[in-house]
């Protein structure tokens, strides 16, 4: 490979139109690089070039070439380019890979942490950069790093929120996950990180909830967060996680936001643990979080009216992440005082809460189907509801469209459709197939005749 020791064409003729001491300047330079502005700037050419051979070639005998000129760069002029810090993470993983002994690695891997740190420092986006790092010491040093990548991890959920790019939030639980198993923590921190990285994906997906290619790239960083949170999510596992805990120290106000919170998501609503934990808390801090979680509580007691009050006290006052479950509990306690079309009503706000959601429609639908009785009206002995149902199925594939919601709405479709009358039934009763008809009762809704 022959080394590049003259300037390009491009660097000569950037240097006819701007002299060097100006672009000198609009890089940030230090003092030590305007004594000299045009041996930096053949530093930069050097470094160029060589970068450029190694993108035609792929040979990383020019990325080794291109480091001397790119850490005096770095080092002198921090704001070259941004592009200066994805092609010195190449640099120096190549240099890291080629150490002979651990403490050349070892020093070298410092070198990229400090390249990263100097990136944060000229370029912001402090959050993404430091999961960056964290993932840079995962792969290089795998479980070696661990105690640093995990704590690298943690730093930028913190600074981040919902500023961190979702891809980390999976590296994040997985990250926990790997740390509470080498004994470093104990299995609580699973959970509670969970917890951290759902609310934030939850956030993600609501904010891009109208760009559906975006949208399905997070319900997939979704769908691997709980994954590798599976093993931690069942009810028993929870209860013998928290148990404990809440026996020692059964009114820990954060504790038990805690236990109520994660049982609440994981759908352990009927635990004596959620239960306990759950009264404890509305008695010490009574909110319309604590209202929504008694709400729960009544619900698995099938106290339905209670849950309502509970419930109807909750949806005036949680946050918008909590409204959905809220509105899905209301209808819940609705549809089991047998007020169906207030149950419609909650289920409808749900939807409105988390547009990404196809779960309300699915039990609008089985409301519908089930309500037969209320629309004999139609002379077909009240199937006018299957089509209102089917209409409801086909509202949820479309707002959720995942393979397991699809599967799960064409079964209630073909079980519904089996229940449309026939083409002599419906001619008796002054329906034509394909007309709008609109279903009796407290129904009410607009749809199309449909025949098996």
């Amino acid at each position: 490979m022959k080394t590049i020791k003259t300037l390009t064409m491009g660097a000569l003729l950037m240097a006819a139109v701007m002299p060097a001491s100006a672009q000198i300047e609009k890089w940030g330079c230090n003092e030590e690089a305007t004594k000299d502005p045009q041996k930096m700037m053949e530093a930069v050419s050097l470094y160029q070039e060589n970068v450029k051979q190694y993108k035609a070639s792929k040979d990383v005998r020019y990325l080794e070439e291109a480091y001397p000129q790119w850490k005096t760069i770095v080092s002198n002029c921090p704001r070259q380019s941004k592009n200066l810090y994805l092609n010195g993470a190449n640099i120096m993983k190549v240099k890291i890979a080629k150490a002979t002994t651990t403490e050349e690695r070892d020093a070298l891997i410092e070198e990229l942490m400090a390249m990263y740190d100097t990136r944060i420092a000229q370029y912001g986006e402090a959050a993404k950069y430091t999961a960056k790092k964290a993932n840079e010491i995962e792969e290089i040093l795998k479980e070696d790093g661990l105690e640093r990548y995990y704590q690298l991890y943690s730093e930028a959920v913190r600074i981040g929120g919902d500023d961190l790019e979702a891809a980390y939030l999976v590296k994040y639980i997985e990250a926990t996950i790997n740390y509470v198993r080498a004994g470093k923590a104990e299995p609580t921190l699973v959970v509670d990180n969970y917890d951290i990285a759902s609310d934030l994906l939850e956030g993600e997906l609501q904010k891009y909830a109208a760009d559906s290619a975006k949208a399905a790239t997070i319900r997939g960083y979704i769908a691997g967060v709980e994954a590798a949170f599976s093993p931690y999510a069942s009810c028993d596992q929870l209860v013998e996680i928290y148990g404990k805990k809440f026996e020692a120290d059964p009114e820990n106000v954060e504790l038990l936001k805690k236990i109520t919170g994660i049982m609440t998501r994981k759908r352990c609503t009927d635990q004596e643990l959620f239960f306990r934990a759950t009264e404890n808390l509305y008695r010490l801090e009574p909110s319309p979080t604590t209202a929504m979680r008694m709400g729960a509580m009544c619900l698995q007691k099938k106290q339905f009216s209670d849950a309502i009050s509970y419930l109807n006290d909750a949806v005036k006052g949680v946050s918008d992440k909590d409204k959905y479950t809220a509105y899905l509990y209301l209808g819940h306690a609705y549809n089991g005082a047998k007020s169906y079309s207030a149950a419609r009503a909650a289920y409808n706000n749900a939807a409105a809460a988390d547009v990404t959601k196809g779960e309300p429609y699915i039990y609008i639908a089985q409301l519908y189907a089930l309500s037969t009785s209320s629309a004999k009206e139609d002379n077909i002995g009240g199937r006018s509801v299957y089509w209102a149902a089917v209409d409801a199925l086909n509202r949820a594939k479309s707002v959720e469209p995942t393979e397991e919601n699809i599967e799960n709405c064409n079964k209630y479709i073909s079980t519904y459709a089996a229940h449309y009358p026939n083409q002599g039934d419906a001619f008796m009763a002054g329906l034509e197939n394909g007309k709008s008809y609109t279903v009796p009762g407290w129904i009410g809704v607009s749809t199309t005749v449909r025949t098996r």
